[in-house]
């Protein structure tokens, strides 16, 4: 495969755009309400601390996770909006199994991640299930799954949990130290912090995510069954079979987002845990265009909005929340991005195209001329 500059540019053109747009909508929004714009700006795109840097890349890992769950429904055509249901059906399972300690240290571990992709993946298998049996579109089911996930995980974790004495916090039962990942000790400036230790899941996730997309016949029948399902029909692609699988596949990895959070920094699962992963996923799968190093550093920008948003009340005198004004342009301008950057390098192709083609033509017509003569 030839470099080529103008794709790379073309390709960085969109998401720079996007959150560009953002900005300059953001800043008419505070210019409206009367906000110092200038502080605003100053704390979200300052040098963040030691602490928060490490902040931001766990924040970026877990993020990361969610968004190749949905990456994987978009490549095939499919809105699995109920990662956010699937991930904490998947955590919590996970907790109760890791908390009774039935096995030792690291197999422990090993065998909890297979019960969380396991319980994410049937979640999932029931959207999946209603599509392809009675055309019930993903979108509604998982949505409404979420919902369900959300009061039957509270009311199990209300049978199953521990309640701590004076505090209003339940949580299922604490995984055994031995069967905790530890973190990656890292030193900045004078400060030593801890990167999740199952920051190597998210690579091994997003690797596997790429080969099987782009190596496997697999992945080739996903994406064409996603381009056009008639194509792929007529190409010997059980369609069903593949909306069906996608959706498992999706919502087994959706099952591993919250696994860093268990394992790495909780716990246990209780009222706590952090909600709202799933929603994140989606617009940083948008953001990163599906691909598995664009989706890296979108969760990483993402991450970073968060975590600078901790200081904006403090700093400006301006509520955190604007943060979500800002993530929340940035998931529609990107859309829009996208196609403006998609019909600008059609152009460019198209003109590229000509001058070749009346470049041929000209050499063709001076080559007849010479003959002639």
């Amino acid at each position: 495969m030839s470099f080529s500059p103008r794709k790379i540019l073309m390709a960085l053109a969109a998401p720079v755009l996007s959150i560009l747009v953002a900005m300059v909508i953001t800043s008419i929004i505070l210019l409206a309400a009367k906000d110092p714009v200038g502080e605003v700006w100053a704390q979200l795109l300052r040098l963040p601390s030691p602490r928060l840097t490490i902040a931001i890349v766990n924040s970026a890992v877990v993020l990361y996770l969610s968004a190749v769950a949905v990456a994987i429904g978009f490549r095939m055509n499919l809105f699995n909006i109920g990662v956010d249901g699937q991930y904490r059906v998947a955590a919590f399972a996970a907790a109760v199994f890791a908390g009774q300690a039935w096995l030792p240290g690291w197999l422990n571990i090993l065998v909890s991640l297979l019960v969380a992709m396991l319980a994410g993946g049937l979640w999932a298998a029931i959207a999946g299930w209603l599509k392809v049996t009675r055309g019930v579109s993903e979108v509604i089911s998982t949505i409404m799954l979420n919902a369900i996930a959300t009061y039957l995980v509270a009311y199990f974790l209300q049978k199953v949990a521990l309640s701590s004495e004076g505090s209003n916090v339940t949580n299922t039962k604490t995984i055994p130290e031995s069967s905790r990942v530890p973190g990656i000790p890292v030193t900045i400036g004078e400060q030593q912090r801890e990167i999740y230790g199952l920051i190597f899941l998210a690579v091994l996730v997003g690797f596997l995510y790429w080969f099987i997309l782009n190596k496997t016949r697999f992945g080739f029948d996903l994406r064409a069954t996603g381009r056009s399902e008639t194509a792929a029909i007529a190409s010997g692609v059980k369609v069903k079979r593949m909306v069906l699988m996608s959706m498992i596949l999706s919502g087994a990895v959706a099952g591993l987002v919250g696994m860093p959070l268990l394992f790495g920094q909780d716990f246990a699962y209780g009222t706590t845990f952090q909600a709202g992963l799933g929603f994140s996923g989606i617009a940083v799968a948008l953001l990163g265009r599906n691909h598995h190093i664009g989706m890296a550093v979108a969760a990483i920008v993402w991450g970073f909005l968060e975590q600078q948003s901790n200081g904006l009340q403090i700093n400006a005198g301006v509520s955190d929340r604007l943060v979500g004004v800002i993530q929340g342009v940035i998931v529609l301008s990107v859309v829009i991005a996208y196609e403006i950057v998609r019909r600008a390098s059609i152009t460019i192709e198209q003109r590229n195209v000509a001058a070749a083609l009346a470049a041929e033509r000209a050499k063709a017509q001076n080559a007849a001329a010479e003959v002639a003569a």
